[in-house]
């Protein structure tokens, strides 16, 4: 349940995370292969025909993508830098 509230409250900060998400990838701090990574992760999932829960089965299908993205970007916020985390409150 912990993960569950955790991804929630991600969500919930959408809008500190693009500007978190554009100085990521600008960073100098990152590398470059790290970077490659989670940018293949994140389009790779939504251009794969394949989902783990199909997009015609409606909240369903949509729930899983976004529980993907999720988990993509706690892992980012993990392996950021630690001037960034403090600067977005992450």
């Amino acid at each position: 349940m912990g993960k569950v509230w955790k991804q929630a409250r991600l969500l919930l900060k959408i809008r500190r995370l693009i500007p978190f998400i554009i100085e990521f990838f600008r960073s100098h701090e990152v590398a470059f292969f790290q970077k490659a990574i989670y940018m293949l992760g994140i389009i790779g999932y939504f251009l794969f025909p394949f989902d783990l829960v199909p997009d015609w089965i409606g909240i369903f299908g949509l729930a899983d993508d976004i529980t993907i993205l999720m988990l993509i970007l706690q892992k980012m916020i993990k392996d950021a830098p630690d001037h960034l985390k403090q600067k977005y409150g992450m």
